[in-house]
């Protein structure tokens, strides 16, 4: 079988590794030189600990499995099963982190509720003031800058693979083919559209108006930390934004105590990782309505920084880069993705959120599933 990839971000990466694994041949069309969008512009985080229960949370589940495979035979993946830490400060924050460990898929997740003294004897790098941290054992990061990258290098080893940058396609031609903007037909015995928060153009005439919506975010990135950051680290904004937090316990926090400002105004949580040469990677905003900004903010980064000085209890480092993204996600947030068969032959399969790089290994998976692959 002979597959048409289009999209060179994780989602479309990771269809191109299925198939490949399963024997078939790949070509893989990128209209840049290289992917450009959300796949990079993430934490690089495989984030189990937030996700709902039932079906995305076994998505997660089961990539976080692929991920570790895979970045056993890829190391230029720097997978590192790392976990993550969310220090609570108070008794209102605290009740949330106990009502996550009541969940019956609390083990599943690796939740495991720390003191303080704990915590740092996990994370030394958190000197700041906490009275105890919600840990996920299950999550884990790889380096989103270069983890398609990586992958791509491992599968043109196969043989099996062509890459073809620098192509944007035009049009779905009949079944099985899409023609690009050199005027090239790419013929196969399937075609699957992974064009990220890529909406109009080609997507809108295959397909139509699709119930999914483009989400923007501000992220930056700091000069190496000078000593390891051993896990991730969210603090408690991100149990108001993951839906496996929800809980009477939850609902009194949101009651009892107001969200700072700024993060109420853009939507904020704190997430947190280490990259391999020592920076860390902070995040995040989430903007909804649209035209977006073409701007970038500097109050969401001023308070992000107060947030993750005061649990380090040091100053950041000098920031290097700050930047924005933009990611497709489906309007009903319990979907994981929106796959949809558009013409015979060919699959559109974009929306996942902000769960793309955590479960596009799943996601890809399912699709060689359905399609018989």
């Amino acid at each position: 079988m002979k597959v048409i990839v289009v999209g060179a971000g994780v989602v479309g990466t990771m269809h191109a590794w299925h198939a490949v694994e399963r024997g078939h041949e790949v070509v893989h069309i990128e209209r840049e030189a290289e992917a450009r969008g959300a796949s990079l512009r993430n934490f690089g985080q495989i984030w189990v600990s937030g996700r709902a229960g039932g079906e995305e949370l076994d998505t997660a589940l089961r990539a976080r499995e692929l991920w570790e495979a895979i970045g056993a035979r890829v190391p230029g993946l720097g997978f590192r099963a790392i976990g993550s830490l969310t220090p609570v400060r108070n008794a209102l924050e605290r009740a949330v982190a106990e009502a996550a460990l009541a969940r019956p898929d609390a083990a599943a997740r690796g939740y495991e509720l720390l003191t303080a003294d704990e915590a740092r004897a996990l994370n030394p790098a958190l000197r700041g003031e906490f009275e105890a941290a919600l840990r996920c054992e299950r999550d884990a990061a790889v380096e989103p800058r270069t983890a398609q990258l990586a992958l791509r290098e491992a599968l043109l080893a196969t043989g099996k693979y062509t890459f073809l940058p620098n192509r944007e396609v035009r049009d779905v031609v009949g079944e099985h083919a899409v023609r690009d903007d050199r005027g090239e037909t790419h013929d196969g015995d399937a075609v699957v559209l992974c064009t990220g928060a890529s909406l109009s153009g080609l997507v809108r005439e295959v397909a139509g108006e699709i119930p999914v919506r483009r989400v923007r975010l501000q992220m930056m990135q700091t000069d190496p930390l000078g000593e390891p950051l051993t896990t991730s680290v969210a603090d408690a904004d991100s149990f108001r934004y993951y839906p496996a937090y929800a809980s009477g316990a939850l609902d009194a926090l949101n009651a009892g105590q107001a969200q700072d400002p700024t993060a109420a105004a853009h939507r904020m949580q704190l997430l947190m990782v280490q990259r391999l040469d020592g920076g860390l990677t902070i995040g995040d905003t989430h903007e909804y309505e649209h035209p977006f900004a073409f701007d970038t903010l500097e109050d969401p980064y001023e308070h992000l920084t107060r947030v993750v000085e005061s649990f380090l209890g040091r100053p950041l480092p000098r920031i290097r880069r700050r930047w924005a993204g933009v990611y497709a996600q489906c309007v009903d947030t319990t979907r994981v993705v929106h796959r949809q068969k558009v013409r015979d032959g060919v699959w559109l399969v974009t929306g996942p959120g902000g769960r793309g790089m955590t479960c596009s290994p799943a996601i890809a998976e399912t699709t060689a599933n359905e399609l018989g692959w």
